[in-house]
């Protein structure tokens, strides 16, 4: 049994798909239409919900707008097999993303609406969740205050998180020495370490600062050496959400148990499934999902 507290945005995608992208004051139509749910701290958790049993606990703290998106947004994540007992509505727009489809490829344009009002001054019954967990998952896309104090509460209390400092913001280093787990891409690496290669970053903080290169995989350092885990080769259909779904599938092998360079390729696994099919979270896979794959590894041992 896993039990995994996500603290993070809930938002709605627009999602324009497009073999155009317009130049200032142009017009162009669009190949296709959809609204989805997401927000960095939605997808992981979905990310989670998909692989869980259901003996585990995955719960979501955040926000919702008092809008049409709200309940739409709610019941997404209770169908995930994620806990929604602690996400607040508040007299607000619920956070919308506009995402532009291109080659393949994702541009993105983010609005926080009541993710931007997350207060843990303002929390109860939620510290209780947060103390019983045996991992918080945290992004950016609420408050670097938030996120600050969640951080020292787990610090004091021993309880190890997992960061994801996307999108960066200067004062995501504030965090480094607070987490367990530090999960920059490989631009948000250079833009948290300008004045170090990415090989001295990574020895400068081993089994903590953990870079995604994208299709090549990732980097990390342990035993004093950086270790590369190569991306699964993949004609991607839909990048949205890959992130995602690597930090969520990581989050929930460590909590499984399984020591980091086999939760990595774990993790490494699920993102690789997820960019095959439309949507942030439409690939993001199941347990089966992951089994049936010729990548999977016994050893891993899930159930």
């Amino acid at each position: 049994m896993s039990n995994i507290a996500i603290v993070g945005s809930i938002s709605m995608d627009l999602v324009m798909q497009t073999n155009r992208i317009p130049q200032e004051g142009e017009t162009v139509v669009g190949d296709s239409f959809s609204m989805v749910p997401g927000g960095k701290g939605a997808n992981q958790a979905v990310a989670i919900g998909r692989l869980s049993n259901k003996s585990d606990q995955i719960t979501m703290l955040g926000a919702v707008g008092k809008d049409s998106f709200g309940p739409l947004l709610q019941a997404n994540l209770t169908a995930n097999h994620v806990c929604t007992q602690h996400v607040g509505t508040l007299p607000a727009p619920s956070g919308v993303a506009q995402i532009t489809l291109y080659q393949s490829d994702n541009r993105i344009i983010y609005y926080p609406g009541a993710n931007g009002l997350v207060d843990p001054n303002q929390w109860r019954d939620e510290w209780q969740v947060i103390t019983a967990a045996e991992l918080v998952v945290l992004q950016n896309e609420i408050p670097h205050h938030a996120n600050l104090q969640i951080a020292h509460f787990c610090q004091k209390h021993q309880i190890p998180v997992l960061y994801n400092p996307a999108p960066a913001r200067e004062t995501d280093l504030e965090m480094l020495d607070l987490v367990t787990y530090f999960t920059p891409n490989q631009h948000e690496c250079q833009e948290l370490f300008p004045d170090k290669n990415l090989s001295e970053a990574l020895l400068t903080y081993p089994e903590k600062l953990i870079v995604t290169l994208g299709s090549k995989g990732l980097t990390y350092a342990s035993k004093n050496q950086v270790q590369h885990i190569p991306a699964i080769k993949a004609q991607a259909i839909d990048t949205t959400g890959a992130g995602d779904t690597f930090n969520g599938a990581l989050g929930y092998a460590i909590a499984q148990g399984l020591e980091l360079t086999q939760a990595l390729r774990f993790a490494t696994l699920a993102a690789h499934l997820s960019v095959q099919k439309f949507g942030a979270q439409g690939g993001m896979p199941s347990l089966e999902e992951m089994k049936e794959h010729p990548a999977y590894e016994k050893a891993w041992h899930f159930e």
